[in-house]
């Protein structure tokens, strides 16, 4: 038996599926191979929003899961849509890694070390906002590309291939933020300067997480992929699945777009279930936080856990200060 793995080709994708597939085997058994599927988000340049939002980097591999082209895809699971696919089954949301936002800045310094005018890079209006919720005082730059081609945009971080200044290019900026996550899962942490905890920045729903997604029949116990939905199951991690489902619980209940900035991180604590979610006007100005607990640890009390903590949000007046419905 071998096992078809779908995955975007970018370095990053191919560095966690690896991992991932080499679990499964493990666990299962079977013979794993990966499947290269490239995506809408990885053709097309310009922002998200302009793109159409999150779900250009998981149609293609939804796609090619529906078409029978592979068994199973990897997602990182922030670039998931939060509605479900018909046919699809998140069967598996192996252990959270590191959910923080970091920044990569020149010559090791802090934000607040960062001087007036300073250029720090992103691709996440979520992040924007909160950047200049903490500075004002700095310029947000919009940026796309890989996690090297990010890092290449600051000068002197380790594992940088040149020191040539070329603006859009490389060296032009004094520091970029990215998910500590992926540079973990790449041995790249030696570029951070700091770690944002989550009173400065909250990361993205579902930030640190993969989502290993199956056709829903191959998921069902007793099946013919019995060996696969077993190994699947043995790969998910309970306290995480139920924190990523109150997270994107919040961003359905705001029927917030790819472009709106909110943040979320829920953790499981002893018997308790904590969450706490922002919503952030794009210059940020204007900030809301809401945060509650629940000790319903099953998927429902999570997802109500998320629509209470969005209700809250919303009476405080979250339309009102951004677009919710930005993609």
């Amino acid at each position: 038996m071998t096992v078809r793995i779908g995955t975007r080709a970018s370095k990053l994708a191919l560095t966690q599926t690896q991992q991932t597939a080499d679990r499964l085997a493990a666990v299962g058994g079977f013979d794993v191979e990966l499947v290269h599927i490239t995506t809408e988000g990885d053709v097309k340049t310009g922002s998200l929003s302009q793109m159409g939002g999150t779900g250009v980097f998981v149609a293609a591999l939804r796609e090619a899961l529906l078409d029978q082209r592979c068994d199973v895809a990897v997602h990182s699971l922030k670039d998931l849509p939060t509605g479900a696919e018909a046919g699809l089954t998140i069967a598996a949301t192996p252990t959270r890694v590191d959910v923080r936002d970091v920044l990569c800045a020149r010559d090791g310094l802090t934000l607040a070390q960062l001087p007036a005018g300073a250029k720090v890079g992103t691709g996440s209006p979520r992040r924007a906002a909160q950047l200049r919720a903490l500075r004002q005082d700095i310029e947000v730059i919009d940026i796309r590309g890989n996690v090297d081609t990010r890092l290449g945009r600051v000068p002197g971080l380790p594992g940088n291939s040149t020191d040539a200044v070329v603006p859009g290019k490389s060296n032009d900026l004094d520091a970029v933020v990215l998910a500590a996550a992926g540079l973990e899962r790449m041995g790249r942490l030696d570029t951070v300067s700091e770690f944002f905890e989550s009173d400065a920045m909250l990361p993205a729903p579902g930030q640190g997480s993969l989502a290993i997604e199956c056709r829903t029949a191959d998921a069902a116990a007793g099946g013919s992929q019995e060996a696969l939905a077993q190994a699947l199951s043995a790969l998910n991690d309970e306290d995480t699945r139920l924190a990523v489902t109150a997270e994107r619980a919040v961003l359905a209940r705001l029927e917030a777009g790819c472009a709106a900035p909110v943040g979320a991180f829920a953790h499981r604590k002893g018997s308790m279930l904590y969450l706490e979610a922002v919503v952030c006007s794009v210059d940020g100005l204007k900030t809301l936080r809401e945060k509650k607990a629940t000790d319903g640890l099953n998927e429902v009390g999570a997802t109500l856990l998320g629509i209470e903590v969005a209700e809250l949000l919303l009476a405080a007046g979250a339309a009102e200060i951004t677009d919710l419905a930005a993609s």
